[in-house]
């Protein structure tokens, strides 16, 4: 019978990836314990790059910023504390679903620096400044990462999976995590590309536009690339058992 055969109830099989997209950027799915050596890709790359529900949390107070400033006239303090109300429920959600203080914190207070930075100039702009940053920031520390033969999504990955360093015994392997983590060097350059001279000509909202355009729609075409990638290497060449310590020892004492 083929793949495509229906079932006994006359019902066609639905296929695993169709869905992999999803599942993988929601957190995974059912398949697997997540733990070392039970884990599947889309589990793996969910916790190595984050999930919708990250990237939509950190999208909403850029949004509501923008929407206040254009709709308010462009008067930059109505903006302003409405970002940094989005910033407080997104916190308080993210506390009612048990999440760790420290991811809490570190969101909340990104949302009140970009707020507090842009009431210091009085530049509606440098409201998206620290992002700017961030963005030379990642897209060098992963570009150097590759240049130097350690891709950071693979130690990513590796964390995940409990075995830091496995891949790097596979040539295969190295060359996606390599290639996966490119994908994300291009994804921050796109955007500086095109965010920074928005930035210096003061086009407020065209940057906030292009911002959330470039945001977690961009990043999630990334993830999928590299989520493919990183799939299709670990089935072709995975990662070789390695052999118990004290069996080691004991062949090594035997050859001696």
């Amino acid at each position: 019978m083929s793949q495509d055969a229906p079932g006994p109830d006359g019902e066609r099989p639905e296929h695993h990836e169709h869905h992999e997209v999803g599942d993988a950027l929601r957190g995974g799915v059912d398949e697997g314990s997540g733990a070392p050596g039970d884990a599947t890709t889309e589990q793996l790359m969910a916790q190595a790059v984050g999930g919708w529900r990250g990237m939509l949390d950190s999208s909403l107070p850029s949004a509501v910023f923008l929407v206040v400033y254009v709709v308010d006239g462009q008067q930059l303090g109505p903006a302003i504390w409405a970002a940094v109300g989005a910033g407080v429920v997104i916190a308080i959600l993210r506390l009612v679903r048990r999440q760790s203080v420290q991811q809490v914190l570190s969101g909340f207070v990104g949302i009140a620096f970009c707020a507090w930075l842009a009431s210091r100039t009085g530049r509606a702009e440098d409201f998206y400044l620290p992002g700017l940053i961030t963005n030379v920031a990642y897209g060098l520390g992963l570009a150097i990462s590759c240049l130097v033969g350690h891709p950071l999504l693979g130690y990513g990955v590796g964390a995940a999976t409990g075995d830091l360093t496995g891949w790097r015994s596979v040539p295969e392997q190295r060359r996606a995590y390599a290639l996966a983590t490119w994908f994300f060097v291009g994804v921050f350059a796109a955007r500086l590309a095109v965010q920074v001279p928005l930035y210096l000509a003061g086009a407020v909202a065209a940057l906030g536009t292009v911002k959330l355009i470039m945001g977690w729609p961009l990043f999630a075409l990334a993830a999928y690339a590299a989520f493919r990638v990183i799939r299709q290497a670990r089935a072709d060449a995975p990662v070789p058992p390695r052999e118990p310590l004290a069996v080691r020892e004991t062949e090594d004492r035997d050859g001696s």
